[in-house]
């Protein structure tokens, strides 16, 4: 932090002068995701110069993971910028020439295909035969009728019926369904196609929800998520790039490695620290996932969290997407092909997406072709989610190469693909950090949850005359230098306000499950540190 004499504008701005006359508030911020490096960064841009970043992996990025093999670089986790009017990441990546290498078929508008805008879905069935082109054509814009539908009921305010259960995928289904059937031009075999590609459309759906199945999905709130304008665009570097510019600004030392917390101490009556591994922090901004809250929320604060922040964890979904990268010597698919897409003609009356655990293969809703081939190789990329997903991650990479394979032999008909020469995939649900890919409105829930869990602790509506009153000297919170794990504490005489904030993708209510929601909450939650204590120092000068 600059010197109020050294720098006129330092001398003007009563947070800079006030934090260096009156002792700097500690804010240690849990995650190096996205959020978390957001928060730090705001924090430091801002004369905050007590500011520790714990990160429980050996890396940056949370949930965005490129994996450079060879001359390529592959997206285990966030791929896309999604939308570009707007967006933050966009902004952040076109500002440093991200975007410069990107192909045309590297963005998209489409919703079901992201990969390339270019050439043509192949849909499949497991019988070897390919779906005539105007048949898909017509079932796909029909179900993108019906799906419109759906963000209606929210935006519209709509009243669901008993009949939908609420849910995304039930009332999909059967809409959908109903109009097929009632098509007099159709016959009865080309009715039985589109019936089959409901169930495939919507595996796909659950994939880019993360949820289990669509019918697991709130009708009420899907159409609360809002889409940011303009097209997907993928980053050729890497989607780490956008990550490692965030953390350019912050110090070497600000971001700790390997420093999973296992406790946040928060609320307490003031007292002595317990034991010489403790250490005092006045503010905790807790980044980690809503897969990590909903398993650890428990053990993770003490005292618990209030009620009503508890019932939204529970009633906030997140589930798993993984990704499945198989790499040919040389291409099976013709160069006008950008996906493989698998359509099982025995699900044409499924009700549920629920599969035994040998059957798990079932979930892999198709490939998309990695285009360009100069950059990727003759690459497909498979997706797959829910349950299913955590099954597939048990399996080892020749387990998982071997049943790929033999579902593309079936479904394109030709026994003569080869395995592939390499395999990479994901794990985001068994990863004890994350415990799933990104969150969804979960039947039950609703956008109020993504409030209450964003809320700062502890509630107070006189936040500032509490900090007023409190002492700046002495720090608020205790953190553990015990290694592996750490554990905060407070230590103070009176309440302090927001010792423990939420960012986070699970915590924007509007952009939720996204690498812009997740960056934009870090900020919003430095925001609330700024204001509150750039309003304390101007009251005392």
């Amino acid at each position: 932090m600059q010197s109020c004499e050294s720098s006129g504008d330092s001398a003007d701005d009563p947070l800079s002068c006030g934090l260096r006359r009156r002792g700097q508030p500690r804010v240690v911020v849990i995650g190096a995701g996205l959020a978390g490096l957001a928060a730090a960064k705001a924090l430091l841009e801002q004369g905050f110069t007590d500011v520790t970043v714990l990160e429980a992996s050996s890396r940056i990025g949370g949930r965005v993971q490129s994996v450079k093999l060879g001359h390529a670089t592959f997206e285990l986790g966030a791929t896309w910028i999604h939308g570009s009017h707007g967006n933050p990441i966009y902004h952040l990546a076109e500002a440093n020439g991200l975007l410069e290498e990107t192909t045309d078929g590297e963005r998209s508008v489409g919703r079901i295909s992201f990969y390339s805008k270019n050439g043509v879905a192949c849909y499949l069935t497991n019988r070897g035969r390919r779906i005539p082109k105007d048949v898909v054509e017509e079932f796909s814009d029909l179900y993108n009728e019906v799906y419109n539908l759906t963000q209606e009921f929210f935006r519209h305010g709509k009243p669901v019926n008993a009949e939908s259960q609420n849910s995304v995928g039930v009332f999909t289904r059967e809409e959908v369904r109903n109009r097929i059937r009632d098509d007099p031009d159709d016959p009865e075999a080309t009715k039985r196609l589109k019936l089959a590609m409901i169930q495939q459309y919507l595996k796909v759906e659950s994939c880019e929800s993360s949820s289990h199945s669509m019918d697991e999905v709130s009708l009420s709130a899907f159409g609360e998520w809002t889409e940011i304008p303009g097209a997907h665009h993928i980053i050729p570097s890497g989607f780490v790039r956008v990550v490692e510019l965030l953390a350019e600004g912050i110090p070497a030392h600000v971001i700790q490695l390997g420093k999973p917390v296992r406790c946040v101490h928060w609320d307490q009556a003031s007292g002595r620290p317990r034991g010489p591994e403790i250490e005092p922090w006045d503010h905790v901004i807790v980044t980690v996932s809503l897969g990590v809250l909903k398993r650890q929320h428990a053990s993770f604060f003490q005292p618990g969290l209030p009620a009503e922040k508890v019932a939204a964890i529970h009633r906030l979904g997140i589930g798993t997407t993984d990704k499945i990268f198989l790499e040919f010597e040389e291409p099976f698919w013709g160069p006008e092909c950008n996906s493989l897409q698998f359509v099982w003609e025995d699900e044409a009356e499924s009700r549920a997406l629920t599969y035994p655990p040998e059957l798990w293969y079932r979930k892999i809703c198709g490939f998309d072709v990695l285009y360009p081939p100069e950059r990727y190789g003759h690459v497909l990329s498979g997706w797959i989610c829910g349950e299913e997903a955590l099954v597939m991650e048990k399996c080892d990479d020749e387990a998982v190469a071997e049943i790929c394979t033999e579902m593309l032999r079936q479904f394109t008909g030709n026994p003569n693909i080869p395995k592939p020469r390499r395999i990479l995939r994901s794990a985001w649900g068994s990863n004890p950090y994350f415990r799933g890919s990104y969150s969804y409105t979960r039947v039950g829930s609703s956008g109020a949850d993504v409030e209450k869990l964003a809320k700062p602790l502890p509630y107070t509506e006189s936040s500032k005359m509490a900090q007023a009153s409190s002492s700046k000297q002495q720090p608020g919170h205790l953190l553990s230098s015990k290694c592996p794990e750490q554990s905060l504490d407070p230590n103070r005489g009176s309440i302090k306000p927001m010792q423990v904030l939420f960012s986070g993708e699970a915590t924007h209510r509007k952009y939720y499950s996204t690498t812009h929601g997740a960056l934009l909450s870090g900020q919003r939650e430095a925001a609330r540190l700024i204001e509150m204590y750039r309003d304390l120092f101007q009251q005392g000068t």
